[in-house]
């Protein structure tokens, strides 16, 4: 169980990492004249991976029953 957190808690680093630097790359394509279909694409790879990050964090948080 521990050493599937642990994985769970590298691959969450792994995706808000690369998160992190799809939004970067967008922010400066955004500023000038490019292909809009790699713009596209690289815009719904970050909403993918923003699922990812969801999930992820939805597994990691135990349910608390109120």
């Amino acid at each position: 169980m521990i050493a599937d957190r642990d994985a769970m808690l590298r691959r969450l680093h792994e995706l808000r990492s690369e998160h992190r630097d799809l939004d970067t790359v967008i922010a400066r394509l955004d500023s000038s004249p490019v292909d809009q279909l790699q713009l596209q694409r690289l815009k719904k790879r970050k909403l993918k991976l923003k699922d990812e990050i969801a999930w992820l964090e939805g597994r990691l948080v135990p349910d608390i029953i109120a």
